[in-house]
């Protein structure tokens, strides 16, 4: 395969380990890069290994989303072959633009000279974890760039909801950023305990006020057993230092470490914290010393900010942010020696996610499928088809909130079978005591997430990235034999996507698990009484309570859509991967007990959740007019039945004409806001 990436921040050396890895798997990777740019206060220039292939261009402006390369550099770099065009530059960023323009430019100056090749496909890279509008032409910009791109990768969830907000029309796909996990390794003498004395706490960054490090030093000060060791620099550093003063010798500044020094630096404590606090307009985008640390066999304590629970998660200790105390408590309890040592692993774990051969086999599937093409287990592209398709493994993918009953009835069937994972919305201890006793990986992500950004959080954090996924309902029971049954059934037919079980509730009443797709033509059939009609072509998919994705059709249409905050969002899914041309289909010799909404506390929030996630769907799939159409006819509907029916029925209708009336989404902005 032959790559072209365009990267500023490729020029620092230590940040180009995908493209080794790339090249020992027999890519052809070219990098095209900054000669000279500012990283943490000082200009870098790139010192390339005799074997890289890597071209330097002037660039003009400093800032990452205002500069220019030097368009001689890429459009000679662009007039030749690529399969794939890797622009790791945010999509609103003018060198973006620059790129495209001159991507363009030079398919019409090829056509004009007889040379009808097809440009290479291009991806895009985003950071960017807040919503922010731009003004014009960069609002116009960034949405086109995204608009043509075959793949979106991102470094944090935020920034893949935020892409695909905006108009991401191909894979979205979340990348952690990547180490050398050979140099980032654990000391070989490293105790379990803290050595006798103060415990050393660690601090690793640009000394600015988003980082709280004020905070942390409020945190040591009300404990004489802490020692502070800060490395880095920035404009808090004098203030910093005088409020460091009274707490004398217990606290010392290293300045700025090079990169070489770092892994020392963590090996040398109990703990690293990262403090970071609130700031309107900024927020943490991954949190690239935590792996660092965790690569080293050092517990991680962070503030729930921004992206670093993305990274932390079931591998650290997340407090409040801004909270002296909290932060004391979490460094308490990181240090506690059986407490250290689980996280230890834990971390050892999250880190071997970001090492550069797994960030590299994950960038190399996703230009496979930016080529049309999937990778085996063993890094080998071919062509999809049944005879390439993944080896027989399943993982199992469950979202809890509240009734820990019911997530161990639906754990402790599968338990020592498949391997579990749970990611918990509602920070229940009690799910994680029984997550861990069924052999499972327990993640808390700090808040509830909702349920498509609790299932992404699960994909990001896999325990074996090849595999098929289970999603499975917690208020949702079935056996291994089933599991193994659907698997089989889905891999009979490689052009299925998912498939689910039939499914019965307590009393044995069978439930309905096939759909049609949501459209405005069928808001208005159902609003007639005619919904049992099925129109010419209409495609149908299989609710998400009990779902077996397949691991290929995941890495081509990509994660969950986290606006779906609950319900519509397999829905959603199922409809991208149809118009890839996947499939999905019911089982039905298997068969899975499902309560329905077993987790949920309020029918009326339930149910407006429910109105609100359809309405989004309708409008991203079928824009205003389409919108305006369904809502039409569902309030048509509702009137209908208002008028028609008596008693619960009546009330039912009614509730729901006034939800369609005043607008399904706005009235659960307004719910959440009151909550």
């Amino acid at each position: 395969m032959r790559v072209l990436r365009i990267s500023h921040s490729a020029v620092v050396d230590a940040w180009r380990g995908r493209e080794v890895e790339l090249r020992r798997h027999g890519d052809h990777v070219r990098v095209l890069t900054a000669a000279v740019w500012d990283e943490g206060g000082r200009d870098v220039r790139p010192s390339p290994a005799p074997d890289e292939e890597l071209e330097t261009a002037r660039t003009l402006g400093r800032h990452p989303a205002l500069f220019l390369y030097d368009p001689r550099a890429l459009w000679r770099v662009l007039g030749e072959p690529w399969d794939v065009l890797d622009i790791h530059e945010e999509p609103v960023a003018l060198a973006t633009a620059e790129i495209l323009g001159l991507r363009a430019v030079r398919r019409f100056v090829d056509a004009a000279r007889g040379r009808r090749a097809r440009p290479a496909p291009y991806l895009l890279y985003s950071a960017q974890n807040l919503l922010k509008r731009y003004p014009w032409p960069f609002r116009a910009l960034e949405a086109a760039a995204l608009r043509g791109a075959a793949a979106v990768v991102t470094c944090n969830h935020d920034a893949a909801r935020i892409v695909r907000y905006k108009g991401a029309r191909g894979l979205v796909q979340r990348i952690p950023l990547g180490l050398d996990t050979t140099r980032f390794t654990p000391s070989t003498a490293r105790a379990d305990d803290p050595a006798p004395g103060r415990v050393r706490v660690g601090y690793a960054g640009r000394l600015t006020t988003q980082k709280g490090v004020d905070v942390l030093l409020a945190a040591v000060a009300r404990d004489e057993s802490l020692g502070l060791v800060v490395a880095g620099a920035g404009p808090e550093e004098v203030r910093l230092r005088r409020a460091a003063a009274p707490l004398g010798d217990r606290v010392t500044f290293l300045g700025p470490l090079d990169t070489d020094d770092l892994p020392a630096f963590y090996r040398g404590l109990d703990v690293l914290v990262v403090p970071s606090v609130e700031t309107p307009g900024l927020a943490e985008q991954f949190g690239r010393v935590v792996v660092e640390a965790m690569a080293c066999g050092t517990p991680v304590v962070a503030t729930r900010v921004g992206s670093v629970p993305d990274v932390v998660a079931g591998a650290g200790v997340l407090v409040a942010p801004g909270d002296p105390a909290a932060l004391l408590d979490g460094i308490r309890q990181a240090t506690r020696p059986q407490t250290a040592r689980v996280l230890r692993l834990a971390g050892l774990d999250r880190a071997r996610e970001c090492s550069w051969p797994e960030v590299a086999g994950r960038y190399r599937a996703v230009y496979a499928a930016c080529r049309g093409t999937t990778t085996d287990d063993h890094g080998v592209t071919a062509r999809g088809g049944a005879d390439h398709r993944p080896a027989p493994r399943i993982e199992v993918v469950v979202v809890a909130y509240g009734r820990p009953e019911l997530l161990r009835a639906a754990l402790e069937p599968l338990a020592g079978t498949f391997p579990l994972t749970v990611v918990d919305n509602s920070s229940d201890p009690r799910h994680r005591a029984i997550t861990e006793a069924c052999g499972g990986v327990y993640h808390d992500p700090g808040r509830n997430l909702g349920f498509a950004a609790a299932v992404n959080m699960a994909l990001a954090h896999r325990q074996d990235p090849g595999a098929d996924v289970f999603l499975l309902n917690p208020d949702a029971v079935v056996g291994p034999d089933a599991v193994a049954a659907l698997h089989d059934a889905l891999h009979a037919d490689p052009g299925l996507a998912s498939v689910g079980p039939a499914q019965v509730d307590g009393d044995g009443r069978p439930g309905r698990v096939v759909w049609p797709f949501p459209s405005p033509a069928r808001a208005w059939l159902e609003a007639a009484g005619l919904g049992r009609f099925r129109i010419p072509g209409e495609r149908s998919f299989v609710i998400g309570s009990a779902l077996l994705v397949r691991a290929e059709a995941l890495r081509s249409v990509g994660a969950l859509d986290e606006r779906f905050f609950l319900y519509a969002e397999e829905t959603d899914w199922a409809y991208r991967a149809d118009r890839r041309g996947w499939r999905h289909a019911v089982v039905e010799t298997t068969k899975v007990l499902h309560e329905g909404a077993g987790t949920s506390t309020d029918d009326r929030v339930r149910e407006l959740h429910f109105h609100a996630s359809q309405e989004r769907y309708l409008r991203k799939h079928y824009g205003a007019a389409g919108w305006a159409a369904a809502r039409a006819a569902l309030v048509a509907g509702a009137a209908l039945r208002s008028a028609a029916l008596r008693g619960p029925g009546r009330r039912h209708a009614q509730r729901r004409l006034r939800t369609y009336l005043g607008g399904p989404t706005a009235l659960e902005g307004r719910e959440v806001a009151a909550s």
